[in-house]
């Protein structure tokens, strides 16, 4: 079997198990499944939850693609593979939960194998793999950010002692707002074009921090779902949905390569939370709750070692 194959089989088993598993919280919603074909080859299975009791939009969505001319997002960091043909498959997710004591969470994981152009000095086929975790709460509770990041350092602890803390540096400096000078999150892992021990130990890595994501964020959904909030606390909620929103469409290099390899537009943006609010220069009362999110929880910092 091939290796992009291998890595679709996994992925699309990943999304049916993360769908399943969000159902099972959400008590009675359900996704809509859809299978549609991609001009050129390959599939789009778009999974789209919305308006459920805990999930006000989940999106859970694989895409196989190919394509002639791999698409400008997709070569910054490797120019010589510009005009080349490729093949990817991935696999993205976000959750928005409706009550705003439980946080947004996203992942991704894909695999691209590329042919340069035929003019390139060295015209054989490259592999690589993307893709990591992150969480984003709008109320912080230090327990799910030390879950959150226990997860991720366990799904990365049989890959080397290092790697943990190398992604998790990696994801606080991607998942960054410079206009706003702010994280997006608390964080979690992110690694880009990663081919380290060859195909089998880097796909081993990558089925394991997928597989971490069922282990990370639905124990969270489930102590923070039924807490009781009020207008002040939606509110906030759909402000800070604002900042997740001005991320997706002015910096993340996922939606970019996907709007720019013609993907479904509607897919490409099932990311988007369903509702979010922007105020002209809202500051958070001193000493608040909405204060401590920015004050103490999106600061980057080493959430497993309190002595730091």
């Amino acid at each position: 079997m091939r290796q992009v194959e291998r890595v679709r089989d996994y992925l699309m088993d990943l999304q049916e198990r993360v769908c399943r598993a969000l159902e099972e919280i959400d008590a009675g919603a359900q996704f809509q499944r859809d299978e549609l074909p991609r001009e050129g080859g390959g599939v789009s299975r778009p999974r789209v939850l919305e308006e459920g009791a805990v999930c006000e939009k989940a999106a859970v969505n694989f895409t196989h693609t190919t394509g002639h001319r791999m698409p400008p997002a997709a070569t910054e960091r490797r120019p010589d593979l510009a005009g080349g043909s490729y093949e990817a498959v991935s696999v993205s997710m976000i959750v928005h939960p409706l009550n705003p004591h439980a946080p947004t969470c996203h992942a991704n994981y894909r695999f691209f194998i590329a042919t340069p152009p035929a003019e390139s000095e060295n015209p054989e086929p490259v592999w690589w793999f993307g893709g990591g975790f992150d969480l984003t709460p709008y109320y912080g509770y230090e327990e799910d950010v030390v879950h959150w990041h226990e997860s991720a350092r366990e799904a990365c602890a049989p890959f080397g002692d290092a790697l943990h803390g190398e992604l998790k540096k990696a994801c606080d400096e991607y998942f960054y707002l410079p206009h706003r000078n702010e994280p997006r999150g608390v964080g979690g892992i992110f690694f880009d074009d990663f081919d380290r021990g060859g195909f089998e130990e880097a796909f081993a890595f990558v089925r394991s921090v997928g597989d971490a994501f069922l282990v990370a964020y639905p124990p969270i959904l489930k102590r923070r779902k039924d807490l009781s909030y009020g207008d002040r606390e939606r509110n906030f909620q759909l402000y800070r949905r604002g900042r997740y929103a001005e991320f997706n469409l002015l910096h993340d290099r996922g939606t970019r390569f996907g709007l720019q390899a013609a993907s479904r537009t509607e897919s490409v943006l099932a990311s988007m939370p369903p509702l979010a609010a922007w105020r002209y220069d809202w500051q958070a009362e001193p000493g608040s709750r909405e204060e401590e999110l920015t004050a103490r929880f999106l600061k980057p910092r080493d959430w497993l070692n309190p002595k730091v």
